[in-house]
């Protein structure tokens, strides 16, 4: 057996250049490159094996967490056949990315954490940053990635690597299982030699499949779909990963099935699509909402199913209500019970389709789909042209930077009050120009996640949507997109504090409580005092953004036709009223009130919550 003596480090980052995937008879690089920020635990191992590697291009970020985010959001716009490794130093730089670990594991998609380790060889210890324990010396704070990671190892001896990169390839390229892989490096064996089979490094591809649903299965879906009467599709994030929009489309066109969308599956269809009835669950349209509360049957496409989605499982009132889940990730078919289809979402919309030849909604039912069309695009026409003194609502801001974007562009945001408004109202054009993580609702995610989209597709225009709450977390990526000469636009929605969990304080009776920025007032111990004024503006030109200051619609008008033509990334920096919402419709989400309490308001929102939970169903 020929081998090529390498460290640790120098063999995985080789092995990382030679790894690719093929889809559809498409083959690329799995990897783009490296995120890292270097300490004495990752210096001299990967750092030193990234610098005798200069075409495997190596991105320095400012915050540990962020390049995760922006490595997970150009994982989920290239359909996760591609991503970025993440390297750390050992304890604060390593525990800075489990955020981000459990960000791309809650949302499927796949990123590569390296983080340094503590010394395999312990005569050293305890080595700075080192997390002692007194039952064990095998433990550090790598061991915190374990829960949310859905591959965790530790390479203590150098000849462990290869198995080790194997089973991470495994996972990163699976459909159904693929999220954060870390492999903790012990900063010693990083830097130690071994002879490894040259094979290791031989250019390899991995084969991403479009697998069939059980023949059974899929013959008794036909069955219940055409003795349906009110059937109902749940477009998810499957849909887009899958590449299955024209296909969910045909489908849909050809049965007259309405369609609900996740908030990963908005843009599985345009926003004016006969048969889309936009957002569904907790932050959905009414006529999505009415029509899933009485559907008999439910297809669901490429979701997991979440409580936003299912109105904590209030969403699906029909008595004689069935699923249907095509998943290619069996832990989600099983859900609700469902009729598990677990196979590709495209391959298995277009079977349906050859198989359900003749069949259609009646003509009742298409007529209430086109109805609920009619009204909610009136309805957002309203919430888009509120005409609000300054400061203008959140809706209006919304609307003017979606007439103004075109329909490549993309739209960007993670956390806060903005998710659910851009849910409802943003009308999406293309199945990538609506980029929301919202399985962990990561605050800060935004700026990063932004600039991730922007590597993914440098052709799209971005624009980033984000709350003084999330940007005050973390704006330090604009360093970063400086550095990289990378333009986004970031449209900072000023509120002066917590909307999002503002609007919720209120609505459990606890009025708002520790939510908004305001100045601790001596009389009462409280954070009741003046507001809290921060100048966004002129900190974001410091870190070396372009910045536009906006009052009115017509500033922010002027202001998008300035960002786009400017070369910088641009901070466009405007005041909303937080108190101008975008209503709930036909909905709810379960979040329990305090069952006693002194406060007469909180009282009476338990006596609702007492009411509505109890149309919360469990499905067998």
């Amino acid at each position: 057996m020929k081998t090529q003596r390498l460290t640790m480090a120098q063999a995985l980052i080789t092995f990382l250049t030679m790894q690719r995937v093929e889809c559809d008879g498409n083959e690329s690089p799995f990897f783009a490159g490296v995120w890292g920020i270097f300490g004495h635990g990752n210096l001299a191992g990967i750092g030193q094996a990234l610098q005798q590697t200069p075409d495997f291009r190596f991105y320095l970020a400012r915050n540990e967490q962020a390049m995760v985010h922006t490595a997970t959001a150009y994982a989920k716009m290239k359909n996760r056949l591609s991503t970025f490794a993440c390297t750390s130093s050992i304890g604060p730089g390593a525990t800075n990315m489990i955020t981000g670990a459990a960000t791309a594991t809650i949302n499927r998609l796949p990123v590569l954490l390296l983080p340094g380790d503590i010394f395999a060889r312990r005569n050293v210890a305890p080595v700075l940053q080192q997390l002692e324990s007194s039952h064990t010396q095998d433990i550090s704070v790598n061991d915190a990635f374990k829960p949310v990671s859905r591959y965790w190892d530790r390479i203590n001896r150098p000849d462990q690597l290869p198995s080790a990169l194997m089973e991470a390839m495994r996972v990163l390229t699976s459909r159904a299982d693929t999220g954060a892989v870390t492999l903790a490096l012990p900063q010693d064996v990083q830097a130690e030699a071994w002879d490894y089979p040259i094979e290791l490094f031989e250019p390899r591809t991995w084969h991403i499949s479009r697998p069939l649903a059980d023949r059974t299965l899929l013959s008794r879906a036909v069955e219940w779909i055409r003795a349906a009467k009110k059937p109902f599709i749940i477009a998810g994030g499957g849909v887009i990963y899958s590449e299955a929009a024209k296909a969910l489309a045909r489908l849909v066109e050809q049965t007259g099935i309405a369609v609900g969308e996740t908030m990963a599956g908005k843009g599985a269809l345009p926003w004016d699509h006969q048969q889309n009835l936009g957002a569904l669950g907790a932050t959905g349209t009414p006529g999505a909402n009415i029509l899933a509360r009485e559907a008999d049957l439910v297809i669901a496409v490429g979701t997991r199913l979440s409580d936003f989605t299912t109105a904590s499982k209030t969403a699906f009132q029909n008595a004689d209500v069935r699923f249907i889940n095509i998943n290619v990730a069996e832990f989600d078919a099983y859900k609700q019970a469902a009729l598990p289809l677990v196979a590709d979402a495209r391959v298995t919309l277009d079977e349906l389709r050859g198989a359900l030849e003749g069949y259609r909604v009646g003509d009742d039912h298409a007529s209430r789909i086109s109805s609920f069309k009619d009204q909610w695009r009136a309805e957002v026409e309203r919430l888009f042209n509120l005409r609000q003194e300054p400061p203008i609502s959140q809706s209006e801001v919304i609307g003017i930077v979606n007439s103004f974007s075109r329909p490549k562009d993309v739209v960007v945001c993670a956390a806060g009050s903005l998710p659910g408004d851009l849910h409802k109202l943003w009308r999406t054009h293309d199945p990538k120009g609506y980029h929301l993580e919202y399985g962990n609702s990561c605050m800060g995610y935004e700026i990063a996640g932004g600039l991730g989209v922007k590597m993914a597709d440098p052709a799209r225009e971005v624009y980033v949507m984000v709350g003084d709450g999330s940007y005050l977390m973390m704006s330090s990526e604009i360093v970063t997109a400086i550095q990289e000469g990378i333009k986004i636009n970031i449209i900072l929605l000023n509120n002066y504090g917590f909307s999002s969990i503002g609007g919720l304080s209120q609505a459990l009776g606890s009025g708002g409580f520790g939510t908004d920025y305001r100045t601790r007032r001596a009389e009462s111990g409280q954070l009741d005092g003046a507001t809290l004024e921060v100048d966004f503006a002129t900190n974001a030109q410091s870190l070396g953004a372009h910045v536009i200051r906006a009052v009115t619609r017509e500033d922010l008008e002027r202001a998008l036709e300035e960002a786009r033509v400017e070369q910088r990334t641009t901070v466009i920096v405007i005041e909303v009223n937080k108190e101008v919402r975008v209503p709930g419709y036909e909905s709810w989400w379960d979040v329990p009130v305090a069952e006693v309490s002194e406060i007469e308001s909180v009282q009476r929102a338990r006596e609702s919550y007492d009411d509505a939970v109890k149309r919360e169903r469990n499905f067998f």
